[in-house]
């Protein structure tokens, strides 16, 4: 069962590799994982904050819409309106609760039906066309939905887009959709490259046709991309001035009546039924379209219903995106290495002999852990079954050859790195490394967690520069950090680092001498202490110093529980952590280079000190961790679940299950808006 302080830290953990790949996916143009891979951090994160929804961070992806633009050479353009993101539905049941989501938010009767447009979610670069009278008059890309970039030039080289609109046109209309490169093209576009280049090996190859769409748009010379065999298929609208039709389906042919190519598999459907019955139709045949696809897109056709449905944060309500299921292939699993994590957990990764699994070369797939490999039965050289899944990433499905006479793989009992004994805890199915901070590959680890954002937040002090140092043998304890003034000219003399962006990474160092200490407790990568648990242990001892004292002594762990939403697990593992030498050494090591101040949490006077208050639904104004802590601010408490003890709920939109309990239980309900008034008014 996950605990808070593990959802905590793997929520962290989601939302900066989510962002990392978003830059990567949107801003780059050149993704490190399939959309399946991609699909199934987003549903992990979603699962997580649907259990803790308390946990819920700022930076949530749920709040971001692809990435932003700010190394981008192109100009940047604001959105009048923001190009939104999709929801995804996996299964058909996720269609369906869908559409029974649809019908509570419109209070629909059981025989209203519920016309809904269904297409296909073609795998392009989303792009907006503003036209004016009917004249093309910019071009931007989504960027992070907010902000894009300007690639009029480059879009005006695309035959398939009209530089004016036939016929008579709104005074404005914004059209909205994906520039695609057709399969076909993408193989002649490689071919050309690779026939053009004068050392054939080191010729630009694009991975997949995404890939070269994006690529070819986001040109600062418009000639390139007229080189480049570009398509458009318009898929909504954003900014106008007036509507051709009260229907998406009707404002869509308008569109297509202009000029602009519209999907060729664009129709109405009646409800979830007639949805799915298109979606097999499409899957079908997907295989044999021009160009690639990844899934359908529904969306209600009523356009009043539409602005009743409203958005989420990133999202309408009145649209889903119904993602093909993944596709498998067999290929020879070569061998299994094991990798060392930031708490000493052994990860078995197996290498495959690279195989194309949805149009992606698959090489790599992790394997848990040591009971995931017993049931497999995985060895090397077995021939086995792999898929890019929604819920795992890449995964094995099965083994094809786990009958043949050959010993089971065995999982070592000392670490890879160094030399460690290794085992698995009572309970636990994980096998770690107990060697500690004397463990090189928990080190690097453990130093890369030190300064991420939810931990001391040191900027340009990245995950390459932390392997960097440390492999100079700069970098060994977080200590080592404070210290790298002391190598000054040496890092001036390695590539990539000049006086500017030296002084800037020392400047920022030095601005962590004083680091919050709530920040610093859970920096040190103490298992089972995330951020929330540091939060909630530097509230009750102030002082790192007292928490430590009290760690350490004999009655330790027992005043620890009483601690609220402190138990056994982050007790005991507060004591062993103070019991080792070594940690005590980086520890004091550590604070003789920085001064937390003392943790002291300012309470306001205000209608709710003492209470029990309970958020829930959708926040518009203000993330969880926000509202969490001017509940606390206030002198509340701020609760993960309502209960006979919850004095006050917020509720915003999309409330369920809490909102139902608290109006059975007659507890008072208020919106975001007279929570904001509370606040305001406090003392």
């Amino acid at each position: 069962m996950t605990t808070e302080a593990d959802a905590a830290n793997e929520l962290m953990r989601l939302a900066k590799a989510i962002a990392h790949h978003n830059r990567r996916y949107h801003a780059d143009d050149a993704p490190e994982i399939s959309d399946a891979e991609f699909d199934a951090l987003v549903r992990r994160n979603n699962q997580l904050e649907a259990a803790f929804p308390q946990l819920v961070r700022a930076d949530s992806p749920n709040a971001q819409v692809g990435a932003a633009v700010e190394a981008s050479p192109l100009r940047k353009v604001t959105h009048a309106k923001r190009m939104m993101s999709l929801d995804n539905a996996f299964a058909d049941e996720d269609v369906e609760d869908f559409v029974a989501r649809v019908r509570r938010f419109l209070n629909l009767t059981a025989d209203t039906p519920v016309a809904l447009t269904a297409e296909d979610k073609i795998d392009g670069l989303s792009c907006s066309l503003r036209y004016e009278n009917g004249e093309l008059v910019q071009a931007a890309t989504r960027g992070d939905g907010q902000v894009g970039e300007d690639v009029t030039a480059n879009v005006r080289t695309i035959a398939e887009i009209p530089q004016r609109l036939k016929g008579v046109v709104p005074a404005l209309f914004e059209i909205r959709g994906e520039i695609y490169m057709a399969k076909a093209d993408f193989e002649a576009l490689n071919a050309r490259l690779l026939a053009e280049a004068d050392d054939p090996e080191k010729a630009r190859q694009f991975a997949n046709p995404r890939n070269a769409a994006a690529g070819s748009l986001r040109q600062k010379d418009a000639s390139v991309t007229a080189s480049r065999p570009l398509r458009f298929l318009a898929h909504g609208w954003g900014e106008v001035s007036d509507l051709p039709s009260e229907s998406q389906f009707g404002v869509m042919q308008a569109i297509a009546a202009w000029g602009v190519p519209v999907s060729p598999f664009l129709k109405t459907v009646g409800g979830a039924a007639g949805a799915l019955t298109h979606y097999r139709e499409i899957e079908r045949l997907r295989a044999d379209l021009p160009y690639d696809i990844d899934g359908v897109v529904y969306k209600v056709d009523r356009l009043d219903w539409q602005e009743r449905l409203g958005f989420v944060a990133k999202a309408p309500r009145w649209a889903i995106a119904h993602k093909f299921p993944a596709e498998q292939a067999e290929t020879t699993l070569e061998a299994i290495d094991i990798q060392v994590g930031r708490t000493g957990k052994l990860t078995p990764v197996g290498r495959l002999k690279p195989v194309t699994v949805g149009g992606v070369v698959v090489s790599n797939v992790t394997l848990h852990n040591r009971d995931e490999i017993a049931r497999l039965g995985v060895r090397p050289g077995d021939r086995v079954k792999v898929q890019r899944a929604g819920d795992v990433i890449p995964q094995i499905v099965s083994n094809l050859t786990r009958e043949d006479a050959r010993a089971a793989y065995a999982f070592p009992d000392h670490c890879p790195e160094c030399g460690s004994e290794a085992a698995a805890e009572e309970g636990e199915v994980d096998v770690r490394c107990t060697g500690g901070l004397i463990c090189p590959a928990q080190r690097v680890e453990r130093l890369k967690h030190f300064v991420s954002r939810a931990a001391l937040d040191i900027e340009g002090l990245g995950e390459k520069t932390i392997q960097e140092f440390f492999d100079q043998g700069w970098l060994h304890s977080p200590a080592d950090i404070f210290r790298l003034g002391e190598h000054r000219a040496e890092i001036l003399g390695r590539d990539g680092w000049q006086e500017k962006s030296v002084d800037n990474l020392l400047k920022a160092i030095e601005a962590k001498r004083a680091p919050d200490a709530a920040r610093l407790l859970f920096a040190l990568g103490i298992r089972h202490v995330g951020a929330v648990t540091a939060r909630d242990l530097m509230k009750n001892f102030t002082t790192l110093q007292h928490l430590r004292d009290i760690a350490s002594s004999e009655a330790g762990e027992v005043e620890l529980t009483q601690i609220d939403g402190i138990g056994p697990v982050v007790a005991k593992a507060l004591r062993e952590f103070f019991h080792e030498p070594h940690n005590i050494e980086v520890w004091e090591d550590l604070l003789r280079q920085v001064a937390p101040p003392d943790y002291v949490v300012e309470i306001r006077a205000s209608s709710v000190s003492g209470k029990t208050v309970v958020f829930t639904g959708a926040l518009e104004t203000m993330s969880r961790d926000e509202a969490k802590a001017q509940a606390e601010a206030l002198g509340a408490k701020a609760a993960g679940s309502v209960s006979a003890k919850t004095d006050l709920v917020v509720a915003g939109p999309g409330a369920g299950s809490k909102l139902k309990k608290a109006q059975e239980l007659g507890i008072e309900v208020i919106d975001e808006a007279a929570w904001a008034a509370i606040v305001a008014a406090a003392g």
